[in-house]
């Protein structure tokens, strides 16, 4: 059972996801996740949305966030993963009915796109969680997701913790521009600072960082 939603066996091959969030309806999320699916990027298949109930295809493994807590000598690897999630993602034009959100810019955004929202399928990893898509410009998804990486969760005892992050940070920044990630770093925050989802020990890490750099 997560934060946001709590997760049901829906039958044969099919889970049922109901989102806790007041007045949260999965229709969106929906029509989001079929088209990147129909672009053939890696998200369960969705079978019916009604309310804050989504009924979608079961996808079995861990999240990364798992993997790496138990293999945390993967975190090099697992950064270029997700780097390389995201820019296969942002080859996807956003349809005209999906917001504007984060910079000019046509690309589909994940903007919540991180270590417990993939799940590692025998097949390749998989996406998950959709709620936060919006139309933009790809660096201020990837702003976001470094974000996250830098302040949320814990990677084991402190010491250690310290030497994974780096080195999945170091690995998933190879693949961009700082300079692009930083310019958006600010709008990223302030929006991720309102979303229901975010605990409020990492809206207070993120303040922190913002602070180091020279933001606030």
């Amino acid at each position: 059972m997560g934060r946001t939603a709590d997760v049901f066996d829906a039958g044969p091959g099919r889970v049922l996801r109901r989102y806790k969030l007041d007045g949260y309806d999965a229709s969106y999320e929906a029509k989001v996740m079929r088209h990147v699916f129909e672009h053939g990027y890696p998200v369960p298949q969705v079978f019916a949305a009604d309310g804050p109930d989504l009924v979608m295809e079961r996808v079995t493994g861990p999240t990364m966030l798992k993997v790496l807590l138990h293999q945390p000598w993967r975190a090099h690897q697992l950064g270029g993963v997700l780097a390389d999630m995201l820019q296969q993602l942002h080859l996807i034009e956003a349809p005209s009915w999906m917001p504007d959100s984060l910079g000019p810019g046509d690309a589909v955004l994940h903007l919540d796109l991180h270590l417990s929202n993939v799940i590692m399928t025998e097949h390749g990893p998989v996406v998950i969680d959709w709620r936060n898509a919006r139309r933009g410009a790809p660096m201020a998804d990837v702003a976001n997701t470094w974000l996250v990486l830098a302040t949320a969760g814990r990677f084991g005892q402190a010491w250690w913790a310290a030497v994974v992050r780096s080195s999945l940070l170091t690995s998933f920044l190879r693949h961009f521009s700082v300079d692009e990630l930083l310019a958006h770093l600010p709008e990223v925050a302030e929006r991720r600072s309102t979303d229901r989802g975010v605990q409020e020990k990492d809206r207070l890490a993120a303040d922190r960082l913002l602070q180091r750099l020279g933001f606030q």
